[in-house]
């Protein structure tokens, strides 16, 4: 418990400042973009209905998928980039309507009296409309604040470092002291912008400068302690390079090179990023983590070289990349994969670790012994009185649609929930069967039976590590990490699993467990 906290409050000065930056900066353009708009849309009726509604058209989609849609329109894009933009997006709508509705709202009588006075229409706007507007605009940049950061927890799996990285993975490895933690951090720093855009609220309202150049400073304070010590670990970090340059640079070449290491969002995927990130900086590299991706950003990242190396599956490299279906020897498939990823990506595959994690469908033991379950051939007859729980992604997968159409199972009902609940929901029986990860842990721990599956529909699943063009191109990398190569099988990977899992270790912890287990078969 003492390690998990101590990992956490170290983890919380770049998951803070990240997600203030991406907020803050977010809220700043919108704001810039949607106060200028706002005032010249407020003069023009018929303009500023359709500037409504399509800020409000773009307020409708959902956070996450306005997040995921940057991402292909940036060209395959992740991180901070793509999560400002959808951010941005966010930002506009409150600004821009409570800056129409406060200027629409002016006093008629007011403003003819200005006019009375020989005033411009550039004086009347600064001196009479804006001023009186003001604290209904400021009351929109609240509403805008709270929204921006809490969609900003939702950065994380497109490549955002944020508060989320905690909720994503903390949810993933069952950690709930993680999820605490990014709920709570991102909470407070949603009520302290709020409080600040309130005081600027009463300032504006009655007319204190004061009170408002104060909030003004008080928050450059507060976002310089927020920044100070990734700052400081950066410097402090390139104070050193030059001793691990000289240290590790003949052992493999890395040269205190940055190694952007990307994972998925499960336990498995965080416990061999932490072993890549230990080899790596064994060789001299600084590692930088892009957690909590999906298969397809995830991969789509290391062929634009904006991650260098991950590990996936060829099983789902061969039905959601190449979109192949037939059935093939697990060697074959390797072997054409390999070829197909270095020839049409530039992509290369290191090789397999030595262990499969397939889907496999899984009851719970004494279920399907009661019906009479052992394969998934067995399921048509009862398709319409069960129901299959499964990741966010597997009813969307080949794997999915091609097993419900072999095996007659289109009258089964889906029930998509995240991996961290499945096997907990099997097993209480609020589903009936799961589509499991085969190293899983709790697959023995739950005494879960995988149903067989006869007609071979369920692609082979071997772990492969793969390296952008531009890392296999780097010189030491590909050697950092080539010691893992056929090094974990399937017992060693599922008893690393289960720590994760079930004795609730850390995917760090983890990690220099196996890191130790495997230095010491050599």
């Amino acid at each position: 418990m003492n390690a998990n906290l101590a990992e956490r409050w170290a983890e919380l000065p770049d998951y803070l400042a990240g997600h203030l930056l991406l907020s803050v900066a977010a809220i700043a353009v919108g704001l810039a973009l949607a106060l200028p708009l706002g005032v010249y849309a407020a003069r023009r009726p018929v303009l500023s209905g359709w500037v409504l509604f399509i800020a409000g058209l773009i307020q409708t989609i959902p956070g996450l998928a306005l997040l995921a849609l940057m991402v292909p329109l940036l060209g395959g894009t992740i991180g901070y980039q793509p999560a400002f933009l959808a951010l941005m997006l966010y930002a506009i709508l409150p600004i821009l309507r409570n800056t129409i509705v406060g200027l629409q709202g002016v006093d008629p009588v007011v403003r003819e009296a200005a006019r009375g006075l020989g005033m411009t229409h550039r004086q009347r706007l600064w001196q009479v409309d804006i001023p009186l507007a003001l604290p209904v605009i400021v009351a929109g940049l609240r509403t805008s604040l709270v929204w921006v950061v809490g969609a900003a927890t939702l950065a994380t799996p497109v490549g955002a470092p944020s508060l989320g990285n905690y909720i994503f993975a903390g949810l993933q490895t069952r950690n709930w002291l993680s999820v605490i933690f990014g709920c709570v951090f991102a909470a407070g720093l949603a009520i302290g912008l709020d409080q600040m855009a309130r005081l600027l609220e009463i300032s504006a309202r009655d007319r204190r400068r004061d009170l408002a150049v104060g909030v003004s400073v008080v928050f450059a304070l507060c976002l310089a302690l927020a920044l100070t010590p990734s700052l400081v670990r950066s410097a402090d970090f390139e104070n050193r390079s030059s001793e691990v340059e000289a240290l590790y640079a003949t052992q493999a070449g890395l040269d205190g090179r940055t190694v952007v290491v990307g994972a998925k969002a499960f336990s498995e995927q965080y416990i061999l990023a932490d072993l890549m990130q230990r080899r790596l900086e064994t060789a001299g590299a600084r590692v930088e983590r892009r957690d909590n991706l999906g298969s397809a950003i995830v991969f789509d990242a290391l062929r634009n070289n904006e991650i260098d190396v991950y590990i996936d599956y060829t099983g789902t490299i061969w039905a959601t990349v190449m979109n192949r279906s037939e059935p093939v020897d697990r060697y074959v498939m390797h072997a054409e994969m390999t070829g197909w990823l270095q020839q049409e990506t530039g992509i290369i595959v290191l090789g397999r670790l030595g262990f499969e994690n397939a889907y496999g469908f899984a009851m719970r033991r004494d279920q399907a012994e009661a019906l009479g379950v052992s394969s998934l051939a067995h399921l048509a007859p009862l398709a319409g009185d069960l129901e299959v729980g499964g990741d966010a992604e597997v009813f969307a997968r080949r794997e999915w649609t091609e097993t419900r159409d072999r095996y007659g199972l289109n009258a089964m009902s889906t029930r998509s929930m995240d991996a961290a609940f499945m096997y907990g929901a099997v097993r209480d029986g609020q589903v009936d069967l799961i589509s499991a990860y085969t190293t899983d842990g709790r697959i023995a721990a739950f005494d879960l039976v995988v149903l067989d599956d006869p007609l071979a529909v369920l692609p082979p699943y071997d772990a492969v590590i793969l390296l952008s063009p531009e890392a296999a191109a780097t010189p030491g990398l590909a050697d950092s990490l080539s010691g893992l190569v056929g090094a974990i099988d399937g017992d060693l990977m599922r008893e690393a699993n289960r720590r994760a899992d079930l004795d609730q270790e850390t995917s760090g912890e983890v990690a220099r467990w196996l890191d130790e287990t495997l230095n010491s078969r050599r």
